[in-house]
């Protein structure tokens, strides 16, 4: 586990090997302290040496002040060396996950990623914090000042004989026991933060569907869920707190009796009984704070582990293609290509396709709900991996190109229409960093978003807010498509992303695509027929199989699901006409 993340320790080790001297020097020159004292009692007090005792009182005061400094140090380089290496686990979390398939994503859901990258590398970095500060400073006090009692008197040195190994042995008891119940309280986060994800992200289906007090009773379950895990853990550990203070106070006590019978026999002196008694608090307080690190460690291995399983896991997709091969055209063949999503589905979601379109061709898919169109365009651009068979763009296999040069070369337009925060310009520009306004504009004309920019306060400046809430549905899926179109792809996919305008502006959209986009291949999976009638080629899909394929006059003859749809969808018109 330590293998593991000790490379994100980079940059930052400096500050962790500063924070470990500062604290060991704190240590040492906080316990020298009660040896200057015991010399302030049996030398100068018992002389009445003014003298003796102010020097010795400026050197205690010159002791507390560098063990200060030191523990200021501590704190501060422990903090710089934690927070590093939160933001190096964060970093790398998510420059991974930007690799992952849509495969590894469902391996781990959104809402556990989430927590991983947040609250479990927050606990690591508060551990490497409080480990430089106490696992360094407590061994360091608890072996010096066992020495230095041991230094003062060996006969009550043996106390230390019963109280550290009953205090280790019940520390080591927890340890054994809180691990599993950390690992369930993280999965427990990892469950409320997916029913308030669900929520948040859904929650126009909730109040359309008057579902208000259905999810209100799942958060419900979820949060009293982690409130038991909890309270369990936590609980757990709290029990170690009045058990080690009961070790100490018998510990205390025993010194104090042993020691007071010394001092009237003459055996010892009160300074350094006082010392003693000073050593013993600081060794038993040692061991406390080992424990208490001990425990935050617990956590934060389960943490740990679950931050790693992130970091090494294997993208099911992997980039192995040539760096400088680009995509020259827009063809696209499928050769014998079957798909399924798990390797041990018991059945094929596509099954022995075969299928050219050659560049340029605007091409339509019509199906079913099902029947395995959207999966279809996915292997295009690799989002999915075909089980068997070959898929080529422009002439070769897409496992030649990079996924980078693969994906750039291809522009989809999902069902879910997804913008960022941030302004239109902001978004318009993830198809083209480098469009000029003028490219964006003309690219606002062929999609149809003029028709109401010039209706917005800023214009291309109006911030969409998260997630594009202040357009409507409609309104967002023409400004997907302006900024597919202006990424200027070989290959652009419509997948049903017209649905929410009316069949006019549909209409103007394809024109729009004739003219400005003629090299570009165009896949339109549409439930209208009358989005792809006058497309070069028509795909009708049915369960994970091509059907039929050919022209709109051609297919009406031939294919009885096309004739059928078709004469479902005018039947719709006749009747509303």
């Amino acid at each position: 586990m330590l293998k593991q993340l000790w490379p994100y320790t980079k940059g930052y080790r400096q500050w962790i090997a500063v924070g470990v001297i500062c604290s060991a020097a704190e240590a040492v020159f906080e316990l020298l302290i009660p040896l200057v004292m015991a010399d302030i009692v049996d030398i100068g007090i018992a002389n009445g040496d003014v003298n003796y005792i102010a020097v010795k009182g400026l050197t205690m005061v010159a002791m507390a002040i560098i063990s200060l400094c030191f523990g200021v140090g501590a704190a501060f380089f422990s903090s710089r060396a934690g927070f590093g290496l939160g933001a190096n686990l964060r970093d790398a979390q998510f420059a991974h996950i930007q690799d992952f398939a849509f495969e590894n994503i469902e391996r781990f859901s959104t809402a556990s990623l989430i927590t991983r990258m947040t609250s479990d590398v927050n606990a690591i970095q508060v551990t490497l914090m409080m480990g430089i500060r106490l696992m360094v400073r407590a061994p360091v006090m608890l072996v010096t000042a066992l020495v230095l009692a041991i230094f003062i008197s060996v006969q009550l040195s043996l106390s230390f004989a019963v109280a550290i190994p009953v205090l280790v042995v019940f520390i080591g008891m927890m340890l054994v026991r809180v691990g599993p119940l950390f690992k369930k309280l993280q999965a427990c986060i990892d469950g409320l933060n997916l029913a308030v994800q669900e929520d948040v992200t859904n929650i126009r289906v909730v109040k359309s569907f008057a579902q208000e007090d259905y999810q209100n009773a799942q958060f419900d379950e979820k949060n009293q869920d982690l409130k038991k895990a909890s309270q369990t853990a936590f609980g757990t550990v709290i029990t170690i707190m009045p058990t080690m203070m009961l070790v100490i106070y018998a510990t205390i006590i025993a010194v104090l009796w042993f020691g007071g019978q010394m001092v009237f026999a003459g055996d010892l002196e009160v300074g350094k009984l006082t010392s003693m008694f000073t050593y013993v608090t600081q060794i038993l307080m040692a061991l406390m704070m080992v424990s208490m690190v001990s425990m935050q460690a617990t956590r934060a291995i389960a943490c740990a582990k679950r931050v790693c399983e992130v970091l090494s896991e294997t993208p099911a997709i992997s980039d192995n293609g040539n760096q400088d091969l680009l995509v020259e055209h827009g063809t696209i063949t499928f050769e014998n290509v079957s798909f399924k999503y798990h390797k041990d589905a018991p059945n094929w979601i596509l099954e022995n396709i075969n299928l050219t379109i050659p560049a340029g061709a605007t091409v339509g898919v019509l199906g079913a709900t099902g029947s395995a169109k959207t999966t279809l365009v996915s292997l295009i651009p690799r989002l999915y991996e075909a089980d068997s068979g070959v898929v080529s763009v422009g002439g070769r296999p897409v496992r030649d190109y990079t996924l980078h040069n693969l994906r750039n070369s291809v522009a989809m337009v999902l069902q879910q229409n997804t913008l960022f925060s941030g302004t239109i310009l902001e978004n318009l520009r993830w198809g083209n960093p480098e469009a000029t306004e003028e490219q964006v504009l003309k690219a606002c004309e062929s999609a149809c978003v003029d028709e109401f920019l010039d209706r917005m306060e800023d214009g291309l400046n109006t911030d969409l807010g998260q997630g594009g809430v202040n357009v409507s549905g409609g309104q967002k899926q023409r400004l997907c498509i302006a900024r597919a179109i202006l990424k200027q792809p070989k290959i652009l996919i419509l997948d049903d992303s017209t649905s929410a305008v009316d069949t006019a502006t549909d209409a103007k959209i394809r024109k729009a695509f004739a003219e400005d986009l003629g090299d570009t291949t165009k896949i339109i999976i549409a439930q209208r027929i009358s989005s792809v009638m006058d497309a070069d080629l028509i795909l009708v899909m049915d369960d994970g199989r091509i059907s039929a394929q050919g022209i709109h006059g051609d297919l009406m003859e031939r294919s009885e699901i096309y004739r059928s749809i078709y004469d479902a969808q005018q039947k719709g018109v006749d009747d509303n006409g």
